[in-house]
């Protein structure tokens, strides 16, 4: 699963700990901004559930003074998205450097925010911030990749550094480093990733090998990636051989998948 969703699916776990109809620091609620900043992201994380976002910005911004990175990283999501604030991906560029300048401690809570700021601040790297000062730069995408994926295991990041490995970005190209990244990501989960390796495998000559994980992708595929999935799975389909096509439609069925 991404990031994102992970670390969501914890917050999740704090369910009951704050009254959904109270406003933002109303006194019923038992929280102020003197409040401890867990108990402001709980507040925040309620309220933005709720769809009350001004009120789940205004928690945030309070926990996140007072050094709470998960609110720090739920501001810098809100930022990135235009998600309840007029979008701004230098702030959510400067939040996610906050949080990753500050590192994060073996076996901590915070985890999970800090890989996630790391893969963000990737992204940027990657693509650059129009009129601002962050330039693309592959070679720092491709090792804030390199972190997230080593040292996290984020299936996300390891998709990602095998894609930049295969077109040559911010490095050296290599199949072989990216097949390695690649099949650590699928067997993590992640539907791009096996749709990938199996292209690779199609290219290298084991087409039904290739047909069969290209079309295991596809049932799997989240729905940013199924579009790109599926126009690969098709080209590989129109060129390779009716056996082919068949045994690895066939293979395709028992390729087992864990979801992200």
């Amino acid at each position: 699963m991404s990031i994102r969703v992970l670390v969501f699916g914890v917050c999740l776990s704090l369910s009951g700990g704050i009254a959904g109809s109270a406003l933002a620091f109303d006194p019923q609620a038992g929280v102020t901004k003197e409040s401890g900043p867990f108990d402001l992201f709980k507040f925040g994380f309620f309220s933005y559930k709720e769809g009350r976002k001004n009120d789940a910005i205004e928690a945030y911004r309070y926990a996140a003074e007072k050094g709470h990175t998960g609110s720090r990283w739920a501001l810098a999501n809100m930022y990135a998205d235009g998600d309840g604030v007029p979008e701004n991906d230098l702030e959510a560029f400067r939040i996610y450097s906050d949080i990753a300048r500050a590192g994060v401690e073996p076996g901590s809570e915070d985890t999970g925010y800090f890989a996630n700021a790391l893969i963000a601040l990737a992204s940027y790297y990657r693509r650059g911030i129009p009129d601002s000062p962050v330039k693309i730069d592959l070679s720092q995408a491709r090792q804030l990749y390199f972190q997230a994926a080593s040292a996290f295991g984020v299936p996300e990041a390891q998709f990602q550094l095998a894609r930049m490995m295969l077109a040559g970005e911010g490095g050296n190209t290599s199949a072989h480093q990216a097949k390695k990244w690649l099949n650590r990501a699928r067997n993590n989960g992640h539907a791009g990733a096996m749709g990938l390796f199996g292209s690779i495998l199609f290219q290298e000559g084991q087409a039904t090998r290739g047909l069969a994980f290209m079309t295991a992708a596809l049932d799997h595929c989240l729905p940013k990636d199924c579009g790109w999935l599926q126009s690969m799975q098709e080209d590989a389909f129109s060129v390779a051989s009716e056996q082919d096509r068949r045994a690895g439609v066939s293979l395709a069925q028992n390729i087992r998948f864990s979801p992200e």
